[in-house]
């Protein structure tokens, strides 16, 4: 395995965690830890919160970058 493929597979493995964690912080129907952590903020017009805004932008992130390493490593890893 090359240098290339191991640093493509951690960030794939960093980037899959992180994506199994904010999406499991989100709240569904006004429960979860982003409504404990988010209920003394003001919302916006359209009913979502600061932080449930933010969770959902890092979110996205996570699944470009999980998106992104996997077809890294469909193009770079050849194995033996």
């Amino acid at each position: 395995m090359t240098p290339i493929v191991a640093i493509i597979m951690i960030a794939h493995l960093v980037c899959a965690v992180g994506l199994i964690v904010f999406v499991l912080l989100h709240s569904g129907k006004g429960t979860g830890l982003s409504q404990m952590l988010g209920g003394m903020m003001p919302s916006t017009g359209s009913g979502t919160g600061i932080i449930e805004r933010n969770l959902d932008r890092i979110t996205i992130a996570f699944a470009v970058g999980f998106a992104a390493t996997s077809v890294l490593l469909m193009i770079v890893y050849r194995p033996a």
